[in-house]
């Protein structure tokens, strides 16, 4: 698979291109066209949710750095931003389980004098505990799935639009040779 084509901002920045200025002309007004001009906009349970509103901030900020924090990718952002929030929920929660599990461990350890029902009982609660950690698990590897997918469309859906652009310029018809040939 071919490379895509760089954006016209590339271009002009490198300063060096084999593109005529009427190749770059075109490909500056297909990049133009395919973007809506409104910012990116942050939903209000973003907003509202603090990790997920700095993962907002932070990807807005990397968009507008290269042009393409257009509201046409606010669905996409806005979803990512909650699904990483979420995964963060979910492994703090791991993480207090597991230091439950070690608590408890360690008590028992510490206690000498236990009967059998007493040990069965503590084994059971230990048990459900690493049953709970490893379905927050289950949980967080899902989300990152999710966030992953995300991504990879993410980037897809911008190197496709760059894909969209045509690498050659429109030949113009031109009026004097057309009236020749009849």
């Amino acid at each position: 698979m071919s490379r895509p084509p760089k954006p016209y901002k590339i271009l002009k920045m490198e300063g060096k291109s084999n593109k005529t200025k009427a190749e770059l002309k075109q490909r500056k007004e297909a990049e133009e066209a395919l973007l809506t001009g409104v910012a990116l906009k942050e939903r209000s349970e973003v907003k509202d949710n603090p990790i997920a509103h700095k993962e907002f901030l932070r990807i807005n900020r990397l968009l507008k750095k290269i042009g393409k924090n257009d509201d046409v990718y606010g669905p996409v952002i806005n979803r990512y931003c909650l699904l990483l929030a979420e995964c963060v929920e979910f492994e703090e929660k791991r993480e207090t389980v597991y230091k439950q599990i070690i608590i408890m461990e360690n008590k028992l350890d510490q206690m000498q004098d236990l009967t059998f029902d007493q040990v069965s009982e503590a084994g059971k609660s230990i048990s459900n505990l690493y049953k709970t950690m490893i379905n927050l698990d289950k949980q967080i590897q899902t989300k990152r799935r999710m966030l992953f997918d995300i991504e990879k469309e993410n980037i897809m859906t911008i190197n496709s639009a760059l894909r969209s652009i045509p690498k050659e310029v429109k030949k113009e018809d031109n009026p004097l040779l057309k009236a020749l040939q009849g």
